[in-house]
């Protein structure tokens, strides 16, 4: 049997996707069936349980096909980027409604009348899906799942066809997009304006410049655009140029300056591409960049 990956493929010993028949082994495979996130952001773990790994998240209007639920949780892939993992089965509806709009703004609120002073039902955030089922004033009414709610016109953005990545209204800087982020706290698993990583901070702003991207460095460093020669010293990223180390990837700002989230500063931050190369060889026993993609 094929020896597939574990985050983007849907197998366990006991249950497996059908799509995988022939290809694992599984005591039995079941086609699975679709659910929307119906949260702002909703954590994706490693197992079923709260003290479990986040791998990474979900946010609000992707759609998942659930493979399997038991005592509260349920066993997921995203449709988005293909991970699998373990979500909160309060987190998902079964009420699929295609998405009209995202998130444009680092998050906004989501309100039960649109009035900016009643409490807010949730928080929404950049690149979380919606569709816009009315409006009134300054604000759209929206909805994602079973959940229904009023949010700030001018921070969303419209879809391409079919709700997807790619077309629609779109922010092609994704440097600009990145440096948003300034400040946000690192968060292992994490792609949410309240805290994300850095293979997370690069889904992100390629997400609202309607460019799909892997949620992993692994992957990303390996598919995002074309690979670059690197020569220590010689090469000169230019801005937007994907650096990665071992576990790790940064933005080139220029030349000499990056914008990544790291757990040194334990947030998104600027630094010199040269002294978080001397860091990352302290750290990995040697190994400096070891990609650079070029979009």
């Amino acid at each position: 049997m094929a020896d597939l990956d574990p985050r983007l493929n849907a197998y366990r010993p006991d249950l497996a996707a059908e799509s995988l028949k022939g290809r694992v082994a599984a005591e039995r495979f079941t086609a699975g069936r679709p659910a929307q996130v119906v949260r702002g952001v909703a954590a994706l773990r490693r197992r079923p349980g709260a003290e479990a790994p986040q791998d990474s998240q979900l946010l609000s209007g992707e759609e998942v096909t659930v493979y399997d639920q038991a005592e509260g949780w349920a066993w997921v892939q995203n449709r988005t980027d293909g991970y699998v993992g373990y979500v909160e089965s309060a987190a998902l509806g079964r009420d699929l409604r295609a998405a009209t709009h995202s998130v444009k703004v680092l998050r906004t609120f989501l309100y039960p009348e649109p009035d900016l002073k009643a409490p807010p039902l949730d928080a929404l955030t950049m690149t979380g899906r919606v569709a816009v089922v009315g409006a009134d004033g300054a604000y759209s009414e929206v909805a994602f799942g079973t959940q229904r709610g009023w949010v700030y016109s001018r921070h969303l953005a419209a879809q391409g066809a079919g709700g997807g990545e790619g077309g629609g209204e779109v922010e092609p800087d994704f440097v600009a997009t990145a440096l948003q982020f300034l400040g946000v706290p690192y968060l292992w698993g994490g792609k949410a304006s309240g805290g994300l990583d850095c293979s997370g901070l690069v889904q992100v702003a390629l997400a609202r410049a309607g460019i799909p991207c892997p949620r992993d460095t692994a992957l990303q460093a390996t598919s995002l655009g074309a690979a670059l020669p690197w020569e220590p010293g010689r090469t000169e990223p230019r801005r937007g140029d994907l650096i990665y180390f071992p576990g790790h990837v940064a933005i080139a700002l220029d030349a000499e300056r990056v914008v990544n989230a790291n757990a040194h500063a334990m947030m998104v931050s600027v630094e010199p591409l040269a002294e978080l190369e001397a860091r990352v060889r302290q750290e990995s026993g040697g190994t400096g960049v070891t990609a650079v993609r070029r979009l």
